[in-house]
């Protein structure tokens, strides 16, 4: 008996070791009719990893880029695998670049010939792949170029980026974003019947890899050499380029950043919020419960903002769901607090709020990553 025992404990200690050393990795799918992952086996790469780290490796896709790009605020995978969207949101995380899979590409803004620049596209109608797309970034970008936002326009998230050409082409949207590559293939097999009135800043090209930079050194050397010489068995192409990293900082500042302040509630730090907790105000997370239950600012009070809406200064809140609020105390000072600058729950949260009288609001821009950075504890449960 007594054997036995000591059997099952160390079979138990064995399993425990092998969940403890599993490496997790996610590849972000794109929507694009020619995306690079149509071609990867899964079960392969998973083979493949496993044995080049010596780790027990999970790999999965996501389609659901918004899902992704929320994951990559909350660490919960050791490698990605996807657009420069998500490679640069990890990398303001705790990860690493290894590299992408294609040279350094640009997008173009392509309309109808009655727009004769991106300026005269307001009021007009965009067709764009799904909010979180490489697609949205660069749009979002050049339109805040020529002194115009989503909001001046009528946005509709399709899912194929090839889609938007159709739909301009036919008089169903005013404007779309292809890749040049694209618009390229477009212009040989159907003429000029439609222009590109503008370009986006250059981007990295292809999928990019980021790996956690608290994995252990050997493992994210394997990582490195996995993907610059033996990924192409599985379907991915080699890692062979490295842009430079401030193009993925330049990336993640054409997407959805908050702005810095909001009219009629204070932007506060990580210091002030201690101090207002301290002093009886009420500090509200605005996440999912799976973050929430995950890891949370101490005292922290869960009330989830459901986003449907833009994620623009110009949000429609009634396509949101807040009904929660109503169990806060508009007279108790209250702060708003998500995922960070790119998280944009808290500060709809914030507006909603004193939009429904509440005295005294708090926005904390900087949200859990600001609090764990300046060295403060978190909670869980």
């Amino acid at each position: 008996m007594t054997a036995f025992r000591t059997l099952i404990a160390g079979l138990f200690l064995c399993s425990a070791g092998l969940a403890q050393a599993q490496l997790t990795a996610t590849i972000a799918v794109e929507p694009s009719s020619k995306k690079e992952s149509f071609t990867v086996a899964l079960a392969v790469v998973e083979d493949a990893l496993s044995k080049a780290t010596k780790q027990v490796a999970k790999v999965s896709f996501n389609e659901d880029l918004s899902d992704v790009m929320r994951a990559t605020r909350t660490g919960e995978v050791d490698v990605y695998i996807g657009p420069p969207q998500v490679a640069a949101s990890a990398m303001s995380r705790g990860f690493e670049l290894v590299g992408s899979t294609s040279p350094i590409e640009q997008f173009v803004l392509v309309s109808r010939r009655d727009y004769a620049t991106v300026a005269s596209l307001n009021g007009g109608r965009l067709y764009l792949p799904q909010q979180d797309s490489i697609y949205s970034y660069v749009a979002r970008g050049m339109l805040n170029a020529a002194g115009l936002s989503f909001q001046n326009m009528t946005i509709e998230f399709g899912r194929w980026p090839s889609a938007g050409l159709v739909a301009v082409d036919m008089g169903v949207a005013d404007a779309t974003v292809v890749r040049q590559s694209e618009w390229a293939d477009w212009v040989k097999s159907r003429g000029q019947a439609l222009h590109a009135v503008g370009t986006s800043i250059p981007v990295p090209g292809g999928l990019s890899v980021v790996v956690k930079k608290n994995l252990p050194a050997n493992a994210r050397e394997r990582i490195t050499q996995w993907f610059a010489n033996a990924s192409t068995a599985s379907g991915l192409k080699p890692v062979s380029q490295r842009a430079d990293a401030s193009m993925y900082k330049a990336v993640a500042e054409l997407g959805y950043f908050t702005p810095t302040s909001l009219p009629g509630a204070t932007v506060v730090n990580a210091a002030q919020v201690r101090q207002l907790v301290a002093g009886g105000a009420v500090i509200v997370d605005t996440r999912s419960e799976k973050e929430y239950k995950t890891k949370h600012i101490p005292l922290a009070v869960f009330v989830p903002y459901h986003e449907k809406s833009l994620k623009d200064v110009a949000f429609d809140p009634a396509k949101d769901d807040f009904r929660d609020l109503a169990k806060l105390n508009k007279d108790k000072p209250t702060i708003f607090s998500c995922n960070g600058a790119e998280c944009w729950k808290s500060y709809k949260a914030s507006k909603v709020a004193l939009a429904n009288g509440f005295k005294n609001v708090y926005w904390f821009r900087g949200g859990l990553p600001e609090w764990e950075t300046s060295g403060l504890q978190v909670a869980q449960d």
